[in-house]
């Protein structure tokens, strides 16, 4: 072999070491920046959430720090109307002005009424310190936290100082300090009103997102419990009704085989023939559970009332002697139909199960010109209710029937006739 193919032959060996999802994954696109700050947004207030007093520490030690620097390096004597205040007042006014904030979103009222001693001495000295500012820290919490009936007075203790040092230390005309202070409270309300409108808005979102979610899935666990409830209905029905079918001919075909052979055959053919029946429409009906079935299922209708003679002459086979009788013209839906042809067909398993030997059945089928349908099933055996079947048969019966607002009886025939009777009434089809 050449080097040049031993060494193609090693690259193919390597890439086949590698993962399929290392060698087929596209080139991923970078993440775009809303999207990253939004998550980092999250991140922080997740933290916040669970570690709220160390935000309040951060933000507290800052603005005192903030505070300290002003008092240290006599900034606020630039500003101050008065600069004979004794420095270790400063001190204590700026202290109080910032400490107060550790507890801004626990109790902001609180804060605000425990800074207002010191605004008004401030505002009384002339010193005018700006760590005074640090309340609209807490009217925005005020406004984003308390009721909205606790700005009224939140902004009365905030424009007291502001008047107080207007009539005690003017400088020009009064809208020069009341102004601009009345503009930054608002400034203040309205950032905190934002804030709680869409973080009340968020809330009631995510709220809703939730109930969605379990509406979803209760709405999920409803539809899978009427599914169940559809395919056992449906599987009782199948394999009730042609096993009970089997049994018959089986019962025949062993009666038959000592003085007619030939009768014998035609019971088994005809076992084979309703096993075979039995096995296509429960693979029919299983293959649409199925979630990775590598062939389309079986799109074979469900029976109709097409098929009822056919239904018929296997319940004859199996030995039960049925007379139908049908009355006016079959307009009705698909739906109905399927209702109609379970209902016989389980009046009729009820009656090769219980109605004893020598029993016969008739069907009495009647359709009005308004869309209504009327069957009645009766037997001549032993009467009296069905049993072994744990009521599955009549209680789908019913289910059946009640899909479509109808009604139905079933009991003994009155006396003095014997058998059991299967009364099913469905009213006229509403419009489209």
């Amino acid at each position: 072999m050449t080097e040049t193919g031993f060494r193609t032959e090693e690259s193919a060996a390597t890439m086949d070491d590698v993962p399929e999802d290392q060698t087929t994954r596209a080139p991923q696109t970078p993440e775009p920046l809303t999207q990253y700050l939004q998550r980092t947004v999250q991140r922080v207030r997740a933290f916040d959430r669970r570690h709220p007093l160390v935000w309040d520490l951060h933000l507290t030690g800052f603005w005192t720090a903030a505070a300290l620097i002003d008092f240290l390096g006599d900034g606020w004597t630039r500003v101050a109307r008065s600069t004979d205040v004794p420095d270790a007042l400063v001190l204590v006014l700026t202290l109080a002005l910032s400490l107060p904030l550790l507890w801004r979103r626990s109790h902001p009222r609180t804060v605000l009424l425990l800074m207002a001693p010191a605004l008004l001495v401030n505002a009384w000295t002339g010193a005018l310190l700006q760590a005074a500012l640090l309340q609209l820290l807490v009217v925005f919490h005020i406004a984003l936290r308390s009721p909205l009936r606790t700005l009224w007075w939140a902004a009365a203790v905030c424009m007291a100082p502001v008047v107080l040092t207007v009539v005690r230390h003017p400088r020009g005309p009064a809208d020069e300090d009341l102004v601009p202070h009345a503009m930054s409270l608002l400034v203040a309300v309205a950032i905190g009103i934002t804030v709680r409108t869409r973080r009340d808005y968020t809330a009631a979102l995510e709220d809703r997102a939730r109930r969605l979610e379990i509406e979803r899935d209760q709405q999920a666990r409803l539809s899978a419990a009427a599914e169940r409830t559809r395919i056992a209905r449906e599987m009782h029905d199948i394999i009730g009704h042609n096993l009970s079918v089997i049994t018959g001919l089986a019962d025949g075909g062993r009666y038959a085989a000592a003085k007619s052979p030939e009768r014998a055959g035609q019971a088994l053919d005809a076992i084979a023939g309703t096993s075979r029946q039995a096995l296509s429409e429960l693979r029919r009906l299983l293959d649409v559970l199925r979630e990775d079935e590598p062939e389309p299922a079986d799109l074979t209708p469900q029976p109709a009332l097409t098929d009822l003679d056919r239904l018929l002459d296997g319940v004859r086979a199996a030995g039960l002697p049925v007379e139908a009788t049908i009355e006016g013209d079959p307009k009705i839906s698909p739906g109905r139909q399927l209702t109609l042809y379970r209902v016989i067909q389980e009046a009729l398993t009820n009656t090769l199960k219980h109605a004893g030997p020598h029993a016969t059945s008739s069907i009495a089928l009647s359709y009005a010109d308004t869309g209504a349908v009327t069957v009645t099933v009766t037997d001549t055996g032993r009467g009296g209710t069905p049993a072994g079947n744990g009521g599955r048969g009549l209680t789908g019966m019913r289910e059946r029937t009640a899909l479509y607002g109808g009604t139905l009886e079933a009991g003994p025939r009155p006396h003095p006739a014997h058998g059991w009777r299967v009364h099913l009434h469905l009213p006229e089809e509403p419009a489209q």
